[in-house]
């Protein structure tokens, strides 16, 4: 056979071949990309009797879990069992865990400014706290604080409107404020100590036991159904309304900021999709659940207290020049206030027209 002969013989050869090659491509299985296995711990600030608060990290991590087909996996620890509850942020921030369950007002001691992420006194309600997070821009302004301690920060839940506290004896005036021993956080606190109160800062789980041994003459937690399970009724009959220091507190997801990164995007989407439905579910419960808690409450001698004009004026009065104060030396504070200030003053023109014009009316004309 000569060259040429070879050359026509197996060029035909190669184009017999090719369909065969071809269809034999086609029907191979495709290629199988494997997400990584990820293990994670989450230390939460928040003790597992508060079923409500401590279980929207469960509900964060068992939905991570199925939208990741079980590779992504997060455990939850209540506080004490990997990290004592009011150092979460410290504990993320230095990767001791890899994400955590908070509230970002107890760290006020490292920037004032914490506290907008979770409530200032006379501040924003649960819906538009979220408005000003997501939509007006509360995510961006407040995310170069929380990179400073080197963590991301999501929503992770909002009780609503808090109540304003029990005490022992009843408070009648602002006058009567003065000298009494209080668990109360953050700027809340600060507020509260310029009325003349003395603050405290207690993790959940040593409230009640503060409480019951005269270390604290009152304490403010969170609404009804958690207050019931702490048992603070049992201690101090007199309830206040309203918690005008926590219109509608935002609580928070931390998560370390070099392992955030590491995650592939599929999984940061799952946490961010699971962080939403906690925080969903977290805010439909206690709506659901505080009118049946209060009501039991009520059933067990608690007393209802309003607080009297001359505190919420004081109150409010203390707090804005407290800001004022703050923006006046602190950049990062200044910045976030701004912002912060601007929004709350639409939001609250606007809700103010939509829906306390008609809530204000149905509520003084119950249906029977």
């Amino acid at each position: 056979m000569d060259r040429r002969d070879f050359l026509k013989k197996s060029a035909a050869g190669a184009l017999l071949a090719a369909p065969v090659a071809a269809n034999a491509a086609a029907n191979a299985a495709p290629a199988v990309i494997t997400q990584p296995v990820v293990h994670w711990r989450l230390a939460s600030s928040y003790p597992k009797s508060l079923d409500t608060i401590y279980g929207a990290a469960e509900v964060l991590a068992k939905r991570v879990a199925e939208l990741t087909d079980n590779r992504f996996r997060i455990r939850v620890f209540a506080p004490g069992e990997l990290v004592p509850g009011l150092q979460v942020l410290e504990a993320v921030g230095n990767n001791t865990v890899e994400c955590g369950h908070s509230a970002s007002y107890y760290y006020v001691g490292k920037h004032k400014a914490f506290a907008f992420d979770t409530a200032v006194p006379f501040g924003l309600t649960a819906r538009q706290q979220s408005a000003w997070f997501h939509k007006g821009g509360g995510r961006e302004v407040m995310a170069p604080l929380f990179a400073e301690q080197g963590v991301v920060c999501l929503p992770g839940g909002n009780t609503g409107a808090q109540m304003g506290g029990w005490f022992r004896r009843e408070v009648k005036s602002l006058a009567e404020l003065k000298g009494i021993k209080m668990r109360i956080p953050g700027i809340g606190g600060e507020i509260m100590s310029r009325l003349g109160v003395i603050p405290q800062t207690i993790a959940g789980a040593d409230i009640y036991p503060a409480l019951e041994r005269g270390a604290i003459d009152a304490c403010e937690w969170v609404g009804p159904y958690d207050d019931e399970k702490l048992g603070l009724y049992k201690i101090a009959k007199h309830y206040y309304f309203p918690g005008w220091w926590e219109p509608g507190p935002t609580l928070s997801f931390y998560i370390n900021s070099r392992e955030w990164q590491k995650l592939p995007p599929s999984y940061r989407a799952a946490f961010e999709v699971a962080a939403a439905e906690a925080s969903t579910l977290m805010l439909a419960t206690y709506d659901a659940q505080n009118p049946l808690a209060l009501s039991r409450l009520i059933g067990r001698g608690v007393q209802l207290r309003r607080y009297s004009d001359d505190i919420m004026e004081a109150g409010m009065k203390a707090t804005f020049e407290l800001f004022e104060e703050e923006a006046a030396k602190d950049p990062m504070f200044r910045k976030i206030y701004t912002e912060w200030k601007k929004f709350r003053r639409l939001e609250q023109g606007w809700f103010n027209l939509a829906e306390g014009s008609l809530e204000n009316f149905m509520y003084r004309r119950p249906v029977k």
